[in-house]
C-alpha cells in the first residue's frame, strides 16, 4: 500500500509538471511577446528565415532603450490575440488597431502608427465603389479591423464574406477571382503591391483612420506598457522611429 501511494504521488507530480510545461510560459527572457506572421511591412519573414518589419524594429528599439529582453513568436494575428488573452503571452505587437471594443479585453500603449482601411480589387476590375460589391463575394482577414469594416458594409450593401487567416491568402483569393475585393490597411496593401508587384489596385478613400497599439491582457503587465510608452517617446525624440519607418518606405 505504501509503494502504491508513493507511485501515485509521483504520477500526480509528473502530470502536473507536464500540464505546466504545456500551458505555462517558460522563457529566460523578461517577456514573451507574440505577433502576426505575414503583415508586411510590419512583420514578415525576411532573409535567413528571420522575421523583420516595422513592428519588429520598433519593439527591438524600445527594448534596447528600456533595458528589457523578450522572446518573440510570430504565429498569426488571431493566434497572437488568443495567446495574450490566455496568458501564454505577455503582450502582442501586430499592427493592431486600438478600438473601444478591443479595450474591453486589452490594455494598449500609446499609438505608434496611424492607418486606415481601403478597398482592394484586381488591377483590371471595373469595381469603382463599395456599392458595386452588391451580391458579390468579398474576402476578409479573420479578427481584424478590416474584417469588422467588411462585416458592417456587408449588412449595408449586401454581399457575402469569405474569411482567411492571413493577408497573403486574402490577396490571392482576390487575384484569382475567388473574391471580387477585400479591405486592407492602406500602408500594408500599398507595400504589397509595390514590393511584390501584385496585380491589385486600391479603390476609393481610406476609411477609419486609427492608431496601432502594443497590447497586453486587460489589467495585467502595466509596467510593460509604461516601458513601451517611455521607449517609444525616446525613439521618436532621438530619430530612431523615423529611421525605422524610412527603412520600409513609410512616414509617420
Amino acid at each position: 500500500m505504501r509503494n502504491f501511494k508513493r507511485a501515485l504521488s509521483i504520477a500526480l507530480v509528473l502530470i502536473m509538471a507536464v500540464a505546466c510545461f504545456a500551458g505555462c510560459k517558460s522563457s529566460k527572457a523578461d517577456y514573451v511577446i507574440y505577433s502576426d506572421n505575414a503583415f508586411a511591412p510590419f512583420e514578415f519573414l525576411g532573409d535567413n528565415d528571420k522575421y523583420v518589419g516595422i513592428d519588429m524594429d520598433i519593439l527591438a528599439a524600445v527594448a534596447e532603450d528600456q533595458g528589457f529582453t523578450y522572446e518573440m513568436h510570430n504565429v498569426g494575428f488571431d493566434a497572437a490575440m488568443g495567446a495574450v488573452q490566455s496568458g501564454q503571452a505577455d503582450a502582442m505587437i501586430a499592427g493592431m488597431t486600438i478600438t473601444d471594443v478591443r479595450k474591453e479585453t486589452f490594455d494598449f500603449s500609446d499609438g505608434y502608427f496611424k492607418d486606415g482601411q481601403i478597398m482592394v480589387v484586381p488591377a483590371a476590375s471595373t469595381i469603382a465603389e463599395e456599392f458595386d460589391l452588391r451580391h458579390q463575394k468579398v474576402a476578409a482577414k479573420t479578427s481584424t479591423m478590416s474584417a469588422q469594416y467588411t462585416e458592417s458594409l456587408s449588412t449595408e450593401v449586401g454581399f457575402e464574406i469569405d474569411y482567411y487567416e492571413s493577408s497573403p491568402e486574402m490577396y490571392q483569393a482576390v487575384i484569382t477571382g475567388t473574391n471580387v475585393a477585400c479591405f486592407e490597411d492602406y500602408s500594408v496593401i500599398s507595400y504589397a503591391i509595390k514590393t511584390d508587384n501584385m496585380s491589385l489596385k486600391t479603390v476609393g478613400e481610406i476609411v477609419n483612420p486609427s492608431e496601432y497599439g502594443f497590447a497586453v491582457k486587460k489589467g495585467t503587465n502595466a509596467e510593460l506598457i509604461e516601458k513601451f510608452n517611455a521607449g517609444l517617446k525616446n525613439i521618436k525624440a532621438n530619430g530612431k522611429y523615423d529611421e525605422i519607418l524610412a527603412k520600409y518606405g513609410m512616414t509617420a
